[in-house]
């Protein structure tokens, strides 16, 4: 039932008996009504007076919006690609569906499953078990009507609880052992070694997306305090870069239950629950840390067997698990097909090609810290509830559920926190050096699997064995700022370095990546200004500026100022359109912007480029400025202008081109330009694109879902965009109408006052009762 402009009502006795439930109480599947309210952009505004009924209604709205996104992932994480779609097909990820299949089969075992389902709390549960009622209904009610084109297949069914469990462990391990799916369901022993002639294609792809991973799921966040701010209360930037597609597309809703949950903001696929968001009164966002949550080790294996290795002197068998797919044949048949997994103490073996050889010596064993993290709904779900800074603080101290990201939130009282509280492997520098190849470098972590005192440490303090306790993590408390861009805890607030720490929790006196050093030049000129309002912090993300631009360019317009021999002529109109470009990515920056990208992605590798090289004691502005006096350097210029004017003229770009013109997103048969560009040249507006076949680039991620937040004596005024818009069907009315306001760098209110909620024009209700769909289904 959906009534416009008019709000209903839930039952006064039903909220007070929901309120006098023990917390600890299941509440049964309930005939109290579930308001789904719209506003603007569809975004849901979900209402119920348990969380039985608050899951029902999140999963019932979802279904509406991304009924075949979900579809499509629920096949996934159960390891069924092969069986519908084919082995040779590939996941939204670029994974062949038989290695999918294969990694996802190991790592969500019925059993793994259960003892997760088993540690959530009864309110995680219930919130669970209402979503899979909701999005089952709404997937009945879609089926009787037609099923969009896009996921009219056999392969869509109803969902369990199991089904979003598997979801959840897959999010968890995406910043570790899921980046070695295909090494884990490759890894062979070298007397049965038979390559294919595409392995090597195939971990090219691999290697490719582990490079990206910190570009697809990077993130910005700024907290301003007291000190700093318009009106002495907190302020809160939320910039994750998340992808545009798949099951790491967030989804914007508000969700209450009258009198104990009242939080708005964005979630992943499948999670009842608000991951960034804010409340009545607290704002909180998160970034890809830097961190490290798994660590190989290297095993020495038994010279007779290469299928044992030596732990301690004494020979050990690897561990054998047999997984079987169904996979579909070119007759249509379904057929199983087995394959083993070998496991260590310390983990699966993984195999990758020339980095992690599988021979008669060694073999590698990778241990994720977060295939053990049963906590992170319980973690999200209570900071969620939090009516405070000290609460939200307190409840990560004490979960410790927080997988692979920085925390950053802010309050009405004008504090501001940060926290690299995540799940990290419990071995501190002096281990490292006695258990470590220094060789190897800190980029992957690499112990000695043939010790075990080599294993990872255990404190009794910590959430989880093996894992450090929360008070060994950096964190920092201010009233000025904190701010973060997926650099390590060093410097999110320069005035108070956060130094000391494990390799595996922070590095220090490193170089900080070029959005982290715009970050503190933009909050260093605002502080001279005056206070810091919420205009600010929008136009730190949609000012679109090039900060490294500002770091050369004086540099390569020298260069071309000078002269050019032969190649005078051919790089005339290169030097010409560096000269007029306005230095940010902009959908009317011009031409240059593309030549720009293109000459420091040639000279990025180049030893000694540098006129200032880096220094720790200055590292927001080191390093900086073209060694024009290195020949070595002066050359890579020109053979990188030449090669960009070669790579626009094959593109068929023109002189009078805009950055508009070039990076698109598609959705629903139109195209839509997006300003921003790569993170790695300093745009805090950090958007991904891949190149087309016509010229054009398409944006596959980046800033998704943008959030500002303050606060006054009324409680929170939000403004925000998702910028990929809400429904990922392209025949939906909310697939692209706010990625339209992102383009034209519009934010927006986000409804959160029952007043703000009732005077939105695009207003309106839709009641639904479980019992309803119970009584249809009779």
């Amino acid at each position: 039932m959906i009534i416009s402009r008019q709000l209903t009502r839930l039952s006064l006795a039903g909220v007070l008996l929901g309120l006098s439930v023990a917390a600890n109480a299941r509440s049964e599947p309930s005939s109290a009504a579930v308001d789904i309210r719209r506003t603007g952009f569809g975004v849901p505004h979900i209402r119920a007076e348990n969380e039985r009924g608050l899951g029902y209604g999140i999963g019932y709205a979802y279904a509406q919006d991304n009924l075949c996104l979900l579809a499509n992932e629920i096949v996934t994480v159960n390891g069924e690609r092969s069986r519908y779609f084919g082995p040779e097909q590939f996941t939204v990820e670029q994974r062949a569906n038989l290695a999918s299949d294969l990694f996802f089969n190991w790592l969500n075992t019925p059993q793994a499953v259960g003892v997760f389902l088993q540690a959530q709390t009864p309110q995680v549960r219930d919130l669970i078990d209402g979503y899979v009622a909701g999005y089952n209904r709404s997937l009945a009610q879609r089926q009787a009507t037609g099923l969009p084109a896009q996921c009219a297949g056999d392969w869509v069914r109803p969902i369990a609880a199991q089904d979003l469990v598997k979801l959840t462990r897959r999010l968890l391990v995406e910043g570790g052992v899921g980046q070695f799916a295909e090494a884990l369901v490759g890894a062979t022993p070298p007397a049965a070694v038979t390559r294919r002639a595409d392995d090597a294609q195939v971990f090219q792809v691999a290697d490719g997306r582990q490079q990206r991973f910190a570009l697809d799921r990077g993130s910005n966040a700024v907290a301003i305090g007291s000190e700093r701010s318009f009106n002495g209360r907190g302020m809160l930037l939320a910039n994750p870069h998340f992808p545009w597609v798949g099951g790491m597309r967030f989804y914007q809703m508000h969700l209450t239950i009258p009198g104990k949950l009242d939080v708005m903001g964005a979630a992943l696929p499948g999670l009842p629950m608000i991951n960034i968001g804010f409340n009545q009164h607290v704002a909180w966002t998160h970034t890809v840390d830097s961190s490290k949550h798994f660590t190989l080790y290297r095993l020495q294996l038994d010279p007779k067997d290469s299928t044992r290795y030596l732990l301690d002197g004494k020979s050990l068998p690897l561990d054998k698990q047999t997984l079987t797919v169904n996979v579909k044949q070119a007759d249509g048949q379904v057929k199983p097909v087995s394959h083993v997994i070998y496991s260590s103490r310390f983990g699966p073996i993984v195999q990758w090609p020339g980095k992690l050889d599988w021979n008669n010596q060694f073999a590698y064993s990778l241990r994720d810290a977060n295939q053990e993290n049963d906590r992170v709904l319980q973690q999200w779900y209570a900071m969620n509830q939090a009516s405070s800074l000290k609460q939200l603080q307190d409840s990560v101290h004490t979960i410790q559920g927080i997988p692979w990201v920085n925390t950053l939130a802010t309050d009405d009282q004008g504090q501001t926190l940060y926290m690299n509280l995540s799940v990290v492997p419990n071995v501190n520098a002096e281990k490292l050096a006695k258990c470590s190849d220094p060789r190897a470098g800190l980029q992957m972590i690499v112990l000695d699997g043939a010790h075990s005192a080599c294993a990872w440490d255990i404190d009794p303090k910590a959430a989880q064995k093996g894992i450090y306790a929360s008070d060994q993590l950096p964190q920092l408390l201010r009233k000025d700022f904190v701010q973060h861009s997926n650099d390590s805890a060093w410097l999110a607030n320069p005035a108070q370095p956060l130094t000391g720490f494990s390799p595996l929790i922070s590095q220090d006196g490193q170089p900080l990546g070029l959005r982290s050093r715009f970050a503190l030049e933009r909050l260093g000129a605002l502080a001279k200004a005056g206070p810091v309002a919420a205009a600010d912090l929008q136009q730190m993300v949609m000012d679109d500026q090039v900060y490294q631009a500002a770091q050369v360019m004086p540099d390569l317009l020298q260069w071309c100022s000078a002269d050019a021999g032969a190649d005078a002529a051919t790089l005339a109109p290169v030097c010409a359109s560096l000269k007029t470009w306005d230095g940010h990515a902009n959908l009317d920056s011009g031409l240059g912007f593309v030549h720009f990208q293109n000459v420091m992605q040639s000279l990025q590798q180049l030893p000694d480029l540098w006129r200032v090289a880096f220094d720790p004691a200055d590292a927001q502005h080191t390093p900086r400025g073209l060694a024009l006096d290195r020949p070595s350097v002066n050359a890579a210029i020109g053979q990188a202008l030449l090669a960009s004017v070669e790579q626009v003229n094959k593109l068929g770009l023109k002189a009078d081109s805009h950055w508009g013109d070039i990076q698109v997103v598609s959705s629903g048969g139109q195209q839509t330009p997006i300003h921003g560009g790569p993170g790695t040249l300093g745009i805090y507006n950090a958007i991904q694109s891949e190149p087309r076949t016509d010229g054009k680039r398409e944006v596959v991620s980046g800033t998704s879902y943008l959030q500002i937040v303050t606060f006054d004596e009324k409680g929170p005024q939000a403004r925000g965009v998702l910028a990929f818009s809400l429904s990922s069907d392209p025949a939906s009315k909310y697939a692209s109408d706010q990625t339209q306001a992102f383009s034209r760098k519009e934010l927006s209110v986000l409804p959160f006052t029952e007043q703000q909620i009732q005077a939105d024009p695009q207003y309106q209700v839709q009641t639904i009762r479980e019992s309803e769909a119970k009584v249809a289904a009779q």
